[in-house]
């Protein structure tokens, strides 16, 4: 099937996930200008230095970027569904679940309970009361058009998937409770509301992530002054070195062939798509990690390079943390620019799969899904690949390049093997058992951090294993850096 341009209204689909994704990381440019104006004027000297340190790393490249987004966030504002998205993004911090109480006299009527929501916005809402009760959403109407009819010590409960009627209409400033019975009525009533636009509540995260990543290289750059000018020097060679070049337009390349290959999947491209995609992109980032550390570390002290330096006053510990560090920043520059296409890759292949098998179009808030279900594998796949990255440099300290691309192959493939070997029958045999879990004690799992699958497979991913695998992979990292000083500590570089 030869490459067909989509219309403009396509065109506006599969953009408006981008566009939503510009919106926040303006926002968090704009928090950084605050954060840098607010900064020069307490102390100028401190803001020129912080500028200074980000020209001079590979953050001003992800700062282009996203000065790039803020363009497209501009150009593209006539054609998005602006109103609806900024509405929901400053009613944001208001949605959520509240819950009110009152207590109704017996026999009373029309007793007001004051809340403030859209009705539009209410997604669920639960009520609870001890006596039999009429709920109404104007006054006067309890019997006419109730609400709601609860009955004494039982819940009554409304969602979006019920089949009851909603009950409630436009800005809701309060509800009517009516309390038939002769004792007084407890009554508590739970709202659970939603942005119209929920897909707004990436917007703060993208910013939180611009303005963290920022701030995280500027504490990294105060507390380890010699290491982080050794990383930026490491990550500006890394970058300036051909094969960063090569392997960011091989993938690309990739990335963007894989939306017209034929997968014969029956509609599950898209899902194939984010699998080969975050398989290519990780893959890819760890051949040039692994490389990197073998010329960044081993060729120098090879060379008589880190003897030149180490007879300066940097101590050795500074050196293998520098240069740990400039790798994980280059790499982290090619996740970023790949992780981008990849995004827009999947939104635009919801679309394009839509047309080719002559389905009906899809929505932007599908393309939406699919697209935003691909970050947490993008993250998994550079823990995975800093992780890979200590271990190499680590190798590099007393290796060369090829036995350190030997080792760190034979790594990641017994970190995803191993636990499935474990559990197969084969685990069963006493020896292999044994053997299965003293590798999976010294060698990283790195089973768990590829879920490549689930993600391809819409399967959400909590923050929580997020977090518990972001703790797993800086630890095992640590004690990587560790077996690195060690190695390096009374390594002969004369």
């Amino acid at each position: 099937m030869t490459l067909i341009a989509l219309p403009l209204a396509n065109l506006t689909l599969w953009l408006t996930p981008l566009w939503i994704l510009s919106l926040g990381t303006t926002l968090g440019l704009v928090v950084l200008a605050a954060l840098f104006g607010l900064l020069w004027l307490v102390k100028r000297s401190a803001a020129e230095a912080a500028w200074a340190s980000i020209r001079e790393s590979v953050l001003m490249p992800v700062l282009w970027i996203a000065v790039g987004l803020a363009a497209l966030l501009v150009l593209a504002f006539p054609q998005m569904p602006t109103d609806d998205v900024l509405d929901s993004l400053r009613r944001l911090p208001s949605m959520g679940e509240r819950t009110y109480s009152i207590t109704l006299d017996p026999r009373s009527e029309d007793t007001p309970l004051e809340v403030s929501l859209r009705a539009d916005e209410v997604i669920a809402y639960t009520i609870r009361s001890d006596q039999d009760i009429r709920v109404a959403a104007a006054p006067e109407s309890a019997y006419t058009a109730p609400a709601a009819v609860v009955a004494g010590g039982e819940e009554y409960a409304w969602t979006t998937k019920s089949k009851r009627v909603r009950g409630l209409a436009g800005e809701v400033e309060a509800i009517f409770l009516t309390n038939d019975g002769d004792a007084p009525a407890n009554v508590e009533v739970t709202f659970v509301t939603e942005a119209q636009v929920p897909e707004v509540r990436g917007v703060p995260i993208a910013a939180a992530a611009l303005v963290g990543l920022v701030l995280v290289y500027l504490l990294i750059r105060w507390l380890a002054t010699d290491a982080s000018t050794i990383a930026a020097a490491t990550a500006k060679e890394a970058v300036s070195q051909p094969l960063f070049l090569l392997l960011t337009v091989l993938g690309g390349v990739a990335l963007l062939a894989y939306i017209y290959l034929p997968y014969n999947t029956f509609g599950e491209d898209v899902k194939m798509l984010k699998d080969s995609g975050l398989s290519t992109i990780m893959v890819l980032a760890i051949i040039f990690a692994v490389w990197t550390a073998s010329v960044s570390v081993a060729d120098e002290i090879e060379g008589k390079t880190a003897l030149t330096l180490l007879s300066k006053p940097i101590r050795r510990r500074d050196f293998v943390f520098g240069k740990y560090l400039g790798i994980v920043w280059a790499v982290l520059l090619m996740y970023v620019m790949l992780g981008l296409i990849l995004l827009a890759c999947v939104s635009y292949k919801v679309v394009y799969d839509a047309r080719e098998t002559s389905n009906p179009t899809p929505d932007w808030q599908l393309c939406y899904e699919e697209m935003i279900s691909t970050a947490p594998g993008l993250v998994l796949a550079f823990l995975e690949t800093s992780v890979l990255a200590a271990i190499s440099v680590a190798i590099s300290t007393r290796l060369p390049m090829l036995p350190n691309l030997l080792i760190c192959g034979a790594v990641y493939v017994l970190g995803h093997l191993t636990p499935l070997v474990v559990r197969s029958s084969i685990g069963q045999n006493e020896f292999v058992q044994f053997f299965g879990k003293f590798l999976s004690v010294v060698l990283p799992m790195l089973d768990h951090l590829n879920i490549q699958a689930a993600i391809a497979g819409g399967q959400p991913v909590p923050l929580t294993y997020l977090a518990w695998a972001t703790l797993y992979s800086l630890l095992y990292i640590a004690i990587a850096m560790l077996v690195a000083l060690i190695l390096f500590e009374d390594r002969d570089l004369a």
